[in-house]
């Protein structure tokens, strides 16, 4: 499709996929599946996309994939005993220590989703399988991409055909587990790929009967390339959004006045976005990294990189995602700038990566 992300992605130091635990099994499942979720790059937005401001985001081509097995036999039936329970085999590429700190969340994620399909482990038997080419790494929406692959595979093993907004809502469902109340964001881009502006609606409060945000898929002028990067450090949203949250109820004013910056901000870089300028769009996401400061989110790693990319010719940089660890983009206009930002964070960060949006 021309408005999902080309891709090209070279992992640095990705902790190699653990053996599987079933020979019979194969280890990575077949690239061609198409129950995936893929990942995504916030441009504007972080934080202030939870309480309704716009916010401009950017899907991956690379995805985690997941297959699915639910078996509903009786205990001994059949030519084996199937014991209730869910088992879950992760071979998704990952930086060294992002599975151990999400275990838990993951475990109530895909319970989440799980219960969204009326599905009790406790009765029948799962098996869920995940893979992929994306790397699993704070700020690049890997929690929305699982669980968003999680609701594909889960629809396809249950022959029940879902729509677009249908797996979108089953993978907010499984966000609660990483975010607690997730803003929606990383697991609409994970569904539908492309460059989105995406806006909760004013009345959504996280609840059930929340009304669906509204997102809009951009066309591109022209390819826009990235280079991101890994600080190593594994944040939880969970405890950053909750942080930034008691600061506002603390300090009303101090918010609403970053909030309202944020406001004129977006619009620029929107503006810029539609019109293909590369220079004020650097501009405009320089601005929101200082932002992100502001907000106590960024880290003196995700600064040191962001002064780095800019100091090899990035006409913009800034943290991306949750924050306090996770990862920082580059907003590089040409191949030989992109190559050259590349190879300076290479440098300083355990991972780094290049995309072009297009």
């Amino acid at each position: 499709a021309d408005l999902i992300a080309t891709m090209t992605d070279t992992k640095e130091e990705a902790a190699a996929a653990p053996p599987p635990s079933d020979p019979t099994i194969v280890t990575h499942p077949d690239p061609t599946n198409d129950c995936r979720g893929y990942g995504k790059l916030i441009l504007f937005g972080e934080h202030f996309v939870v309480y309704n401001a716009p916010a401009l985001v950017a899907a991956v081509s690379s995805a985690t994939t997941c297959t699915a097995t639910v078996d509903h036999r009786p205990n001994g039936t059949g030519t084996t005993t199937t014991l209730p329970g869910l088992t879950v085999q992760d071979d998704r590429p990952s930086i060294p220590g992002y599975k151990t700190e999400k275990a838990n969340e993951a475990d109530v994620a895909l319970n989440l989703v799980l219960k969204h399909f009326d599905l009790d482990p406790t009765k029948v038997a799962i098996h869920l399988h995940f893979g992929g080419t994306l790397c699993a790494v704070s700020g690049i929406g890997a929690s929305a991409a699982q669980v968003v692959a999680q609701a594909r595979a889960l629809s396809k093993a249950l022959g029940r055909p879902m729509t677009e907004d249908e797996i979108n809502a089953a993978g907010y469902e499984g966000e609660k587990g990483y975010h607690g109340t997730p803003s929606g964001i990383d697991n609409t881009a994970a569904t539908f790929g492309g460059v989105l502006r995406f806006q909760r609606s004013a009345n959504d409060d996280g609840g059930a009967a929340a009304a669906a945000p509204v997102f809009v898929k951009k066309k591109l002028r022209q390819p826009i390339r990235i280079v991101y990067a890994s600080t190593g450090i594994t944040a939880s949203t969970t405890a950053v959004v909750g942080d930034v949250r008691l600061k506002k109820e603390a300090d009303p004013s101090w918010f609403d006045n970053l909030y309202t910056q944020y406001l004129d901000l977006v619009t620029r870089g929107e503006k810029a976005l539609d019109d293909g300028n590369l220079v004020a769009l650097g501009e405009c996401i320089n601005e929101n990294h200082t932002l992100c400061q502001k907000l106590t989110v960024s880290c003196p790693e995700s600064d040191a990189l962001v002064e780095a990319a800019r100091g090899a010719g990035a006409v913009g940089a800034k943290m991306s995602g949750t924050g306090r660890g996770g990862l920082m983009l580059a907003l590089t206009p040409t191949e030989e700038i992109q190559d050259a930002v590349y190879e300076e964070l290479k440098k300083l960060a355990p991972q780094v990566w290049k995309t072009t949006f297009a």
